[in-house]
């Protein structure tokens, strides 16, 4: 039977073959305010989701575009811009891309988003490569029938070892200071309460956002390599001693795109 997952993914994944040729190696998923990867790409071309017959975000500083070019001499394909669970998109209209990627030719993929801080390590402005995850979104892209994926993936070396340890080189070589930590995707749209930062705490919890871990999970289900970097844009809710607002967390990431820019240019020429 074919799942109905199947001509969906197909069709995004003939749409980028039309609009871009060849897979390239690697694609680049763009979190909140962080688009300003572009602005150091040679782009090629540039085509909106809806074309590519994706989804598009209503979300401020995601873009909703996927976008050929070089970053660094290196060919790449980045999604400027994702879909959320809190946007009422269902867990395949999330990953789709994902799936569509892997299916269109790509092999590694990197997850960027913005994330708030927990432990105290994580201060605004800080470069985090995610080692692991706490879904307490409640539910999974992989849910339901076997779409061509492993039934089981493994989840333990769902964010590569080999690809982080790329880009912890490439941190060092460039003297970008980076943190590590574990990311817990809540679904959102309001912000974590602080008795719910504080359980987080406890669970051991470094990050907390709304988004990647779907995406992860379908990679790993895809069998596609992949690493996620996150931007900590604010302070979790009861540690920062005021209001949070998605304005805050734009602005911070656009304070520092310029050192993830460089830590993810150097990152897939190590790939």
């Amino acid at each position: 039977m074919t799942h109905p997952e199947d001509g969906p993914v197909s069709a995004v994944a003939e749409a980028l073959a039309r609009a871009f040729g060849d897979a390239p190696h690697t694609a680049v998923v763009l979190g909140s305010g962080l688009s300003l990867l572009l602005d150091r790409m040679d782009i090629a071309k540039r085509v909106p989701y809806p074309e590519l017959k994706l989804p598009g975000s209503a979300v401020v500083g995601h873009a909703g575009e996927a976008v050929l070019g070089d970053l660094g001499g290196t060919r790449m394909l980045a999604m400027a811009g994702r879909v959320h669970f809190y946007e009422g998109w269902t867990p395949a209209e999330l990953v789709r891309g994902v799936r569509a990627l892997h299916r269109w030719g790509v092999r590694e993929i990197v997850f960027t988003c913005s994330a708030g801080g927990i432990s105290d390590e994580m201060q605004p402005g800080t470069l985090a490569i995610i080692t692991d995850h706490i879904n307490f979104q409640g539910t999974s892209p992989l849910i339901g029938p076997s779409w061509g994926e492993t039934r089981f993936p493994d989840m333990s070396t769902a964010y590569h070892p080999r690809l982080r340890a790329a880009v912890q080189e490439a941190a060092e070589s460039l003297g970008i200071p980076v943190e590590s930590g574990v990311y817990a995707a809540m679904m959102g749209p309001a912000y974590e309460t602080p008795a719910e930062i504080r359980m987080l705490q406890t669970v051991g919890a470094d990050l907390v956002g709304m988004s990647t871990v779907p995406e992860i999970l379908a990679a790993a289900g895809c069998g596609l390599p992949a690493v996620a970097i996150a931007m900590v844009s604010n302070r979790a809710a009861g540690l920062a001693g005021h209001p949070l607002t998605h304005e805050e967390v734009t602005e911070t990431a656009q304070a520092a795109a310029d050192s993830f820019a460089k830590l993810i240019e150097a990152s897939i020429a190590r790939f």
